[in-house]
């Protein structure tokens, strides 16, 4: 038995699973902040400087709440279903490349050569936790809001599935450790500036990439419940939706579920059309250490960037009716996401790589 791999795995899931629950808790304090600039508001500003310490007193309130639960509720299950929507979002970060090697051991949990399917199995499960809240609340409106989000999560994960085919048709791997290394070698999917200027198919290649990145970005936000995606939820509808009959921790297991599934998300996102790790100059953690810990700066940071933009999105866009949700997926990102793997096929097959 490796104990050396045992143990160095055991370091990275800690340390990665606490630098995303603090990224998770400031993400909360971010949309506040964000969204109170957004509508000229001061947002929080009372609990320690700039209100810095609220993530704190929100997680107190959520675990010294009193726990109740209702009566006519599904016991068993109203208490697994928060579990589930937590765990499978934290779960599909263990094949995400957040940075290149430190002291010599690869910055990733489990390099397994199908990361993609191993993203989108597990990432599904979070449906489940949602559809078992609504079910076992045994109450009308939860029980629409867990319909709601399993349609939507079947609609937009086609879209999600065939965006990424042109991602994998052109780097040949489904292991992600490989997308971010041709990445680094070739230019990023979405920037052919960043490598080589002279190639003519990676020129063209950035048009079915860039469609693969809108449509895999947009299918995330539908994926997260996030507005204007939000219909599982939708207050002014459904009251609460599928959290409805949820208080104390077991509400604040969804609330968090919700930004961890945005992290993981936008981990996808870098990994697959920003260069993971890389930026262009920056050495690998191969040349020391300190290298190695800008990388996973550097990763972490993409990751802000794009919450940021979720935040914004969420704060500028109206809800979609469920109509129009449906129609979007189906009509429109289905179609696109089918005809860019042609495209991107074509391109790949008849022009030279040099």
């Amino acid at each position: 038995m490796d104990y050396a791999f045992i143990f160095s795995s055991l370091i990275k899931i800690a340390a990665l699973l606490a630098v995303v629950l603090g990224i998770m808790n400031y993400a909360v304090y971010a949309e506040r902040r964000i969204s109170a600039l957004i509508q000229d508001r001061l947002g929080p500003n009372r609990v320690g400087p700039a209100g810095l310490f609220q993530p704190i007193a929100d997680a107190a309130k959520f675990l010294l709440k009193e726990d109740f639960t209702p009566a006519h509720v599904n016991t068993f299950y109203y208490w697994l279903a928060p579990c589930l929507a937590m765990i499978p979002a934290i779960t599909t970060l263990a094949v995400v490349p957040f940075g290149s090697s430190l002291f010599g051991v690869p910055m990733v949990i489990a390099d397994i050569n199908v990361g993609v399917l191993f993203v989108f199995a597990i990432a599904s499960l979070g449906v489940y936790g949602i559809v078992i809240a609504g079910w076992s609340s045994n109450s009308k409106y939860p029980f629409l809001g867990g319909v709601r989000s399993s349609s939507q999560m079947i609609s937009y994960e086609l879209s999600l599935g065939l965006a990424v085919i042109p991602v994998f048709l052109l780097v040949g791997q489904l292991r992600l450790t490989e997308v971010v290394r041709y990445q680094i070698e070739n230019g990023w999917l979405i920037a052919p500036f960043v490598g080589d200027w002279g190639n003519l198919q990676k020129w063209l290649l950035a048009i079915p990439m860039m469609i693969s990145f809108v449509v895999f970005t947009i299918a995330i936000f539908a994926e997260t419940n996030r507005l204007p995606f939000d219909l599982p939820e939708a207050e002014t509808e459904l009251v609460g939706g599928y959290h409805t009959e949820y208080g104390s921790m077991k509400f604040g297991l969804f609330f968090l579920g919700e930004y961890v599934a945005m992290i993981t998300g936008s981990a996808i996102i870098v990994t697959l059309f920003l260069g993971g790790w890389h930026f262009p100059g920056v050495p690998d953690g191969s040349h020391g250490w300190g290298w190695g810990l800008l990388n996973i700066f550097i990763f972490f940071s993409k990751i802000a960037g794009l919450l940021f933009v979720f935040i914004w999105v969420r704060w500028t866009l109206p809800r979609f009716r469920y109509d129009q949700l449906m129609r979007l997926g189906w009509v429109f990102f289905f179609e696109i996401a089918l005809v860019n793997i042609f495209i991107a096929a074509i391109i790949i097959a008849y022009l030279p790589s040099k």
